[in-house]
Protein backbone atom coordinates (compact mmCIF):
# COMPACT_ATOMS: atom_id res chain seq x y z
CA UNK A 1 0.00 0.00 0.00
CA UNK A 2 1.43 3.37 -0.90
CA UNK A 3 2.17 5.99 1.73
CA UNK A 4 -0.32 8.29 0.02
CA UNK A 5 -3.20 5.84 0.40
CA UNK A 6 -2.29 5.19 4.05
CA UNK A 7 -2.43 8.91 4.85
CA UNK A 8 -5.74 9.53 3.11
CA UNK A 9 -8.64 9.59 5.55
CA UNK A 10 -12.37 9.16 5.27
CA UNK A 11 -14.79 10.34 7.92
CA UNK A 12 -17.03 7.64 9.36
CA UNK A 13 -19.82 7.86 11.86
CA UNK A 14 -20.80 4.88 13.99
CA UNK A 15 -21.90 4.02 17.48
CA UNK A 16 -19.84 2.08 20.01
CA UNK A 17 -20.69 0.84 23.48
CA UNK A 18 -19.94 3.47 26.11
CA UNK A 19 -17.52 1.12 27.86
CA UNK A 20 -15.37 0.87 24.71
CA UNK A 21 -15.34 4.64 24.33
CA UNK A 22 -14.26 5.03 27.97
CA UNK A 23 -11.48 2.48 27.47
CA UNK A 24 -10.34 4.20 24.29
CA UNK A 25 -10.29 7.58 26.03
CA UNK A 26 -8.21 6.27 28.95
CA UNK A 27 -5.84 4.51 26.55
CA UNK A 28 -5.50 7.74 24.59
CA UNK A 29 -4.57 9.65 27.74
CA UNK A 30 -2.03 7.05 28.81
CA UNK A 31 -0.43 6.89 25.34
CA UNK A 32 -0.68 10.66 24.73
CA UNK A 33 -2.76 10.15 21.61
CA UNK A 34 -6.30 11.05 20.62
CA UNK A 35 -9.30 8.73 20.51
CA UNK A 36 -9.22 8.50 16.72
CA UNK A 37 -5.60 7.30 16.73
CA UNK A 38 -6.43 4.64 19.33
CA UNK A 39 -9.47 3.38 17.39
CA UNK A 40 -7.51 3.35 14.10
CA UNK A 41 -4.65 1.38 15.67
CA UNK A 42 -7.03 -1.11 17.28
CA UNK A 43 -8.95 -1.66 14.05
CA UNK A 44 -5.75 -2.00 12.03
CA UNK A 45 -4.33 -4.57 14.47
CA UNK A 46 -7.59 -6.54 14.52
CA UNK A 47 -7.88 -6.67 10.75
CA UNK A 48 -4.31 -7.89 10.39
CA UNK A 49 -4.94 -10.59 12.99
CA UNK A 50 -8.00 -12.05 11.24
CA UNK A 51 -6.48 -12.28 7.77
CA UNK A 52 -5.67 -15.97 7.48
CA UNK A 53 -5.68 -18.26 4.44
CA UNK A 54 -9.42 -18.93 4.68
CA UNK A 55 -10.08 -15.19 4.79
CA UNK A 56 -7.82 -14.58 1.78
CA UNK A 57 -9.64 -17.31 -0.15
CA UNK A 58 -12.94 -15.55 0.51
CA UNK A 59 -11.43 -12.26 -0.73
CA UNK A 60 -10.35 -14.06 -3.90
CA UNK A 61 -13.90 -15.36 -4.35
CA UNK A 62 -15.25 -11.82 -3.98
CA UNK A 63 -12.84 -10.67 -6.71
CA UNK A 64 -13.71 -13.55 -9.04
CA UNK A 65 -17.41 -12.80 -8.54
CA UNK A 66 -16.84 -9.14 -9.41
CA UNK A 67 -17.78 -7.89 -5.94
CA UNK A 68 -14.43 -6.16 -5.29
CA UNK A 69 -11.92 -4.63 -7.68
CA UNK A 70 -8.27 -5.46 -8.31
CA UNK A 71 -6.95 -2.65 -6.08
CA UNK A 72 -8.87 -4.00 -3.09
CA UNK A 73 -7.67 -7.54 -3.85
CA UNK A 74 -4.10 -6.25 -3.91
CA UNK A 75 -4.52 -4.65 -0.46
CA UNK A 76 -5.39 -8.02 1.05
CA UNK A 77 -3.12 -10.34 -0.92
CA UNK A 78 -0.15 -8.19 -1.89
CA UNK A 79 0.80 -7.23 -5.44
CA UNK A 80 2.39 -10.51 -6.53
CA UNK A 81 -0.44 -12.78 -5.35
CA UNK A 82 -3.09 -10.39 -6.66
CA UNK A 83 -1.44 -10.40 -10.09
CA UNK A 84 -1.50 -14.22 -10.11
CA UNK A 85 -5.21 -14.25 -9.26
CA UNK A 86 -5.93 -11.59 -11.90
CA UNK A 87 -4.03 -13.59 -14.53
CA UNK A 88 -5.99 -16.73 -13.61
CA UNK A 89 -9.27 -14.81 -13.84
CA UNK A 90 -8.31 -13.47 -17.26
CA UNK A 91 -7.57 -17.01 -18.46
CA UNK A 92 -10.87 -18.29 -17.03
CA UNK A 93 -12.78 -15.43 -18.65
CA UNK A 94 -11.14 -16.13 -22.01
CA UNK A 95 -11.97 -19.82 -21.60
CA UNK A 96 -15.63 -18.95 -21.05
CA UNK A 97 -15.62 -16.78 -24.17
CA UNK A 98 -13.98 -19.55 -26.19
CA UNK A 99 -16.55 -22.09 -24.93
CA UNK A 100 -19.39 -19.78 -26.00
CA UNK A 101 -17.84 -19.39 -29.45
CA UNK A 102 -17.50 -23.14 -29.82
CA UNK A 103 -21.14 -23.72 -28.93
CA UNK A 104 -22.13 -21.31 -31.69
CA UNK A 105 -20.32 -23.39 -34.35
Amino acid sequence: MSTDSKNRSKRVNFRLPEELIDMADITARVKHKNRTEIVKEALDEHLHEIIDEKFKQRVIELYLDGEIDYDMLKKFLGRENAEAVKASKDILDRGDELAEELTEL
